[in-house]
């Protein structure tokens, strides 16, 4: 059987590992490592990425970060 990894430095990668409400816990480890002692996140909320236009002629988005 052949082992699957996930590479952490794609964007799909790093959205897989991190970018789940599953994996809250590790988003916030890895956040408060790279961020100053004083700031620490102490709790963040997952929110929808994508967003539609109001209207069919409008654009559609996706954000890495909301």
């Amino acid at each position: 059987m052949k082992a699957k990894y996930i590479n952490p430095f794609t964007d799909f990668g790093f959205k897989k590992i991190f970018g789940e409400e599953a994996s809250k816990e590790l988003l916030i480890d890895f956040l408060n490592a790279l961020i100053p002692q004083a700031n620490k996140i102490i709790d963040l909320k997952f929110k929808n990425t994508e967003h539609l236009g109001l209207r069919e002629a409008d654009r559609y988005a996706i954000f890495d970060i909301y």
